[in-house]
C-alpha cells in the first residue's frame, strides 16, 4: 500500500517481489513505482501467484525491520474504519521517525522492585497469559506503583510500556520508575530526538525485557514481545488525538490487547464511564483516593465580593504561615466562568438544557434564549471565575507579591490545567470556580469536572490543615459529594446508568464532521450516505459547517463516509472527522 494520505489507495496495489530481493514480509516498508514516480509503501499482504505477469517489481526494502505485525495490522485496519481515516495514515503511526536499522542493545536487568498492586495482572503479563483489562483506581500512579506493575514483567524478559498524558509526566515517570528498578527506561515523546526515539523502537523489537515510557504515540508501536501496557489517566484530553484521525489511546489499546494477548492496565483516580461500560475490571480502594476536600459555599455570599471567597483567603494565609505552598486553579482557556444573579445570588443556567449560562443572550450548548434570572427576574449577573491575570491581581491586593504564575517562583501559584503537572506538592489547592466545570456545555461535564478536581486535590501533601478547597454555589451537587467522599466509582456508575437511559455514549456512537469551504450540496450528500442514521446540523463554524451523526452502530455510515470525505477533499474542502467526540 503506497504511503499516501488518501482513501484512494486503501485497497492497495499488487507488486512482484523479484528473486533478487529478500526480507519482504507483512509490515515491511518498501519502495515501489506508482504513476511515473517512486514512493514508499507498506506491505500488508504476501501471497504466491501462478501468473505475476504485468505486475511491476518492488524496487527495494527500506530498513531492516517490519514496522507492524499481522496482529497489529488487524487493529490498524479497525482504526482506519472507526476513525474514518486512510489506512496509510494509521500504518505510518507504527513506524519510527527514522529508518529502523539493526542496532545494539541488551535486555534490561532491573533490581527487585516494589510489590505489584495487581499481582494477578503482573504475573499473567510475565508468564504470557492473557487477562482482561484492569483499572487500578489510585491517587498514586507514581514510581512505586508503576514499578510494581512493570518490574516483574521486565525481569521475566518481556517488554513493558507506560503511557502518560504529557511529555512532562512521561519524563517524571521514566525517572521515578527507573530509579526504583535501577534501570534507564527508553523515553518516547514528541520532544525527544528522532534518533533516540528510533533507537527505542529498534530496542523493543530486537531485545526482550525492555521498559518504554512515553506519550500517546506508543499506542501504535509494535513493541516486540509485549507483556504489559500501563496507561496513566486514560480519560485525560491528551489521550485522544485532536486532529484526524482522532484516535483514542484507551480504545486502540483495548482492541490491541484482545488481538495481541498482552495485559492492559489503566491507572488513575477517576476511570472513564466508557471503561466501566466495556467491562474493565475495576479495583477501587476502601480508603479515600484523594486527600481531604472542603467546600466553600458561595450561595449566601453577597454579590460583588470578588472571585476569591473569605474562606479561601483565610485558608491561604494559614497555609502560608506554615511555610507550605498554595495552588489556585482557574478554568482553562476556553471555559467561560459561571455567572450568578446579582439580585438574588442564583446561578444562571439555561432554562432548556441546564448548562451554565454566560453573560450572553444564548446558551453555548443548545442555543436557547437565556433571558433574565429564572428565580427573581434580575438582569445583572456576576462572574464567579476569572482568568489568571485577574485572580493574581485580586490575590496580590490581599497577600502582596507572594502571588504569581507558575514560572515566577512564588509561594502562591495561580494557574490553569496545563500547569497542574508542573506544580508539585502543595499544602492547599483552591478551585476558584467549580460551577463552570460542573455545568460546562457538554454531556461529559460532570465526569470531566470530577477528574480534573481530583487531580488538583492530589497535589495536596499529607499533614494537618492540608486540604483542597472548592468554591461553589451548589454545594450539594453530586460531583462535589463525590469529591468529599474521595471515591469515584459509585458516582460514575450512576452516570453510566443515566447515559444508557438517555441514549448517550457509550450506548450510542457519535461522529462529528466539520467541513470548511464545503462544496454545494454537502448537506444532502451527507444525509444520503447516512440513510436512516440521525444527522444533526449543519451548525455554523468558522468558515464552514458542522454535522453530528448519532446511532447505535455507525460502522456502515463510516464506511460510506470515506468516499464522500475524499470527494470533498479533492474539491478543495478541508474536512475534519471526529469519531467519539468528547466535547459536545
Amino acid at each position: 500500500m503506497p504511503n499516501l494520505p488518501t482513501f484512494a489507495v486503501d485497497d492497495g496495489f499488487s507488486y512482484r517481489v523479484p528473486d533478487t530481493l529478500s526480507g519482504v514480509s507483512v509490515g515491511s516498508i518498501v519502495r515501489v513505482p506508482l504513476g511515473g514516480r517512486k514512493v514508499r509503501g507498506f506491505v500488508t499482504h504476501v501471497r504466491e501467484t501462478a501468473d505475476p505477469a504485468g505486475l511491476k517489481d518492488v524496487l527495494a526494502v527500506v530498513g531492516d525491520h517490519p514496522v507492524f505485525t499481522p496482529q497489529l495490522l488487524e487493529t490498524l485496519r479497525w482504526a482506519s474504519v472507526h476513525y474514518v481515516a486512510p489506512l496509510a495514515a494509521l500504518l505510518a503511526k507504527a513506524a519510527p521517525p527514522n529508518v529502523a536499522r539493526r542496532g545494539s542493545g541488551a535486555p534490561m536487568e532491573p533490581r527487585t522492585g516494589p510489590i505489584s498492586p495487581l499481582p494477578d495482572a503482573t504475573a499473567a503479563a510475565a508468564s504470557g497469559r492473557h487477562l482482561r483489562a484492569h483499572y487500578l483506581v489510585t491517587g498514586a500512579a507514581d514510581g512505586e506503583t508503576l514499578a510494581g506493575l512493570t518490574g516483574q514483567v521486565v525481569a521475566a524478559g518481556r517488554n513493558a510500556a507506560i503511557l502518560a498524558p504529557t511529555v512532562t509526566e512521561a519524563r517524571t515517570i521514566a525517572a521515578a520508575v527507573g530509579g526504583r528498578l535501577g534501570i534507564t527506561p527508553w523515553l518516547v515523546t514528541s520532544s525527544e530526538p528522532a534518533k533516540e526515539v528510533t533507537k527505542a523502537w529498534v530496542a523493543a523489537e530486537t531485545h526482550p525485557g525492555q521498559l518504554i515510557v512515553g506519550t500517546r504515540e506508543l499506542a501504535f508501536w509494535p513493541l516486540g514481545d509485549l507483556g504489559i501496557v500501563v496507561v496513566v489517566e486514560e480519560g485525560r484530553p491528551a489521550m485522544k488525538a485532536p486532529q484526524t484521525p482522532t484516535t483514542s489511546v484507551r480504545d486502540v489499546l483495548r482492541r490491541r490487547a484482545g488481538a495481541e494477548r498482552f495485559v492492559l492496565v489503566f491507572a488513575g483516580p477517576v476511570p472513564t464511564v466508557e471503561s466501566l461500560a466495556a467491562g474493565v475490571a475495576v479495583q477501587e480502594p476502601q480508603s479515600r483516593v484523594w486527600p481531604l476536600v472542603e467546600i466553600a459555599d458561595r450561595t449566601h455570599e453577597p454579590p460583588g465580593r470578588g472571585v476569591i471567597t473569605d474562606a479561601a483567603l483565610h485558608a491561604i494565609r494559614g497555609v502560608m504561615r506554615s511555610g507550605a505552598r498554595v495552588f489556585v486553579f482557574v478554568s482553562r482557556r476556553g471555559d467561560a466562568a459561571a455567572f450568578r444573579c446579582v439580585q438574588c445570588g442564583e446561578l444562571r443556567r439555561c432554562p432548556r438544557c441546564g448548562a451554565a449560562a454566560t453573560q450572553g443572550d444564548a446558551c453555548q450548548r443548545c442555543e436557547a434564549v437565556l433571558g433574565a434570572c429564572g428565580e427573581c427576574g434580575g438582569e445583572r449577573f456576576q462572574a464567579l471565575g476569572a482568568g489568571v491575570g485577574r485572580v493574581v491581581a485580586e490575590l496580590r491586593r490581599s497577600l502582596g507579591e507572594r502571588v504569581g504564575r507558575i514560572d515566577e517562583g512564588r509561594p502562591v501559584i495561580v494557574g490553569t490545567e496545563r500547569d497542574v503537572p508542573l506544580v508539585g506538592e502543595v499544602g492547599l489547592a483552591v478551585v476558584v470556580d467549580a460551577d463552570a466545570l460542573i455545568l460546562a456545555p457538554h454531556y461529559r461535564a460532570e465526569e470531566d469536572a470530577l477528574r480534573l478536581m481530583a487531580r488538583i486535590a492530589l497535589l495536596v501533601g499529607r499533614g494537618r490543615g492540608r486540604r483542597c478547597l472548592i468554591q461553589s454555589s451548589q454545594a450539594a451537587h453530586r460531583v462535589l459529594g463525590a469529591m468529599r467522599h474521595g471515591r469515584p466509582v459509585s458516582f460514575l456508575r450512576e452516570l453510566l446508568a443515566e447515559r444508557e437511559s438517555g441514549g448517550f455514549p457509550p450506548v450510542t456512537e457519535l461522529v462529528a464532521i466539520e467541513v470548511v469551504d464545503a462544496p454545494q450540496g454537502a448537506d444532502g450528500a451527507l444525509r444520503e450516505i447516512a440513510e436512516a442514521t440521525t444527522v444533526h446540523g449543519p451548525a455554523p463554524i468558522e468558515g464552514g459547517a458542522r454535522w453530528l451523526a448519532v446511532g447505535a452502530d455507525l460502522r456502515p455510515v463510516k464506511i460510506r463516509l470515506r468516499g464522500l470525505v475524499q470527494r470533498w477533499r479533492d474539491s478543495g474542502a478541508r474536512v475534519r472527522v471526529d469519531a467519539d467526540p468528547v466535547r459536545l
